[in-house]
């Protein structure tokens, strides 16, 4: 049998607000696995359907432009927050983004690139490793683009223009009027970061997601006592309310909650003066599914003081 760490048990409280025993019983019956153990609880009803993003622990910034018709978004990591609030990095990952709105979205590609000045952006950012005195890496890129319209672009926890801890791009196809298009962009980019939708649509969902929601909802059904005939009106209704979580353009517009995204759009075709249409979102959070070793203080000073 899996040894269940307090660690474990820590991590799962975490992602799903359960009761401490709760959580040692789930992670005894998942056999230490820590997403069966979440889908144990759920279906015992002990914890709310797991929204909880990857743990944010990695440093560094987001670069965030747009140009025209297209927008590019870049992760950069480092080791601190100071680094962070480094002029010369800021200045690394703003030449980095802008190099990156003119290449594929390909970390390699972007990694290969002539860096302004001579070298490589490679070769620029164990420059400034060496320079600045932390580990660095280009971790991710991600690219929007649009025949006719828009880009939205919002970025969260700004340390100057265009950097920050999370970076939105929106793109809307549409002939209408630019202002009113970058307008309901920026919105939505907005709305994107707050609500951190999985997919643009519940069409869009992977397959393996909504399999595992169907099996934690009828599971949950069953284990209540309800009939095999009402279980699967049950899982469906379910599905409505998942998708109203997941899916950016069912979700409840956070700046109008009395409305969804999708209603929010098409009531923005008038003033546009043409149809809009939602073809894609891009959200990069820093340090997004990066762990980073955790140090107890207080466990650290008692086991200095027990060597002493």
């Amino acid at each position: 049998m899996a040894e269940i760490t307090a660690a474990m048990v820590k991590d799962l409280r975490e992602k799903t607000g359960a009761g401490m025993m709760d959580c040692k019983t789930a992670l005894t019956e998942a056999a230490g696995d820590t997403e069966a153990a979440v889908d144990w609880l759920r279906k015992k009803g002990l914890a709310k359907a797991a929204k909880k993003a990857g743990r944010t622990a990695a440093e560094g910034l987001i670069g965030l432009v747009t140009r025209g018709p297209a927008g590019v978004a870049v992760e950069v990591n480092a080791e601190t927050d100071f680094v962070a609030r480094n002029t010369e990095f800021q200045e690394m990952v703003q030449a980095v983004t802008d190099l990156a709105l003119a290449q594929p979205a390909d970390v390699a590609a972007l990694r290969a690139a002539a860096y302004p000045g001579g070298g490589t952006v490679e070769e620029k950012i164990a420059a400034t490793v060496a320079k600045i005195g932390e580990n660095m890496s280009l971790r991710r890129v991600a690219r929007l683009e649009v025949s006719a319209g828009a880009i939205g672009a919002y970025v969260h926890g700004v340390v100057a223009p265009g950097l920050g801890k999370i970076g939105v791009l929106v793109a809307l196809e549409s002939t209408g009027d630019k202002e009113t298009l970058e307008a309901l962009g920026k919105q939505i980019a907005m709305h994107v970061a707050a609500a951190n939708p999985v997919a643009l649509t519940g069409d869009a969902i992977d397959p393996a997601v909504l399999e595992r929601e169907k099996n934690v909802l009828a599971d949950k059904a069953r284990a209540s006592g309800k009939p095999e005939n009402v279980i699967a009106k049950i899982v469906e209704s379910g599905l409505k309310s998942f998708f109203k979580e997941a899916a950016l353009l069912d979700q409840a517009f956070v700046h109008d909650p009395s409305k969804s995204v999708a209603q929010a759009v098409k009531e923005a075709e008038g003033k546009a003066g043409a149809p809009i249409k939602v073809t894609g979102f891009v959200r990069l959070q820093l340090g997004e599914g990066i762990e980073k070793d955790e140090s107890d203080f207080a466990a650290e000073v008692a086991a200095a003081a027990g060597k002493a």
